[in-house]
């Protein structure tokens, strides 16, 4: 599954639960829904933040509006642009166990990791 489909899938999902608690807050009656709204309504919003906030580690975001594939341990799939010059920092990628290499741009101090190698 691509990582746009279980985004809009996840993004989908928390709206319909964030949706679902507020419209069981609103039922009149004397018994108090809240407690039900609130099982919908808090991990909906929770999981429509995620959803809006993540990001792919290790990518600039002119990769993730390009929807340039991902390189080895998922940085840019290529080496940076001229405008970027390599650092000596380097790390290894604890999930993927890639050697991702730090290149920096000296004028904006914007950071790409590319996986070296």
């Amino acid at each position: 599954m691509g990582v746009a489909i279980a985004r809009l899938l996840l993004g989908t999902l928390g709206a319909l639960m964030l949706l679902g608690g507020i419209a069981i807050a609103s039922i009149p009656g004397p018994d108090s829904s809240l407690p039900a709204a609130l099982v919908l309504f808090v991990p909906g919003a929770v999981l429509l933040t995620a959803v809006i906030l993540e990001r792919t580690r290790y990518r600039s975001l002119d990769a993730e509006r390009s929807g340039a594939g991902h390189g080895p341990g998922g940085g840019e799939p290529h080496p940076a642009e001229g405008r970027f010059r390599a650092t000596e920092e380097r790390f290894v990628d604890p999930t993927t166990g890639v050697t991702m290499r730090v290149f920096q741009d000296p004028r904006t101090g914007e950071r790409r990791y590319v996986p070296e190698g």
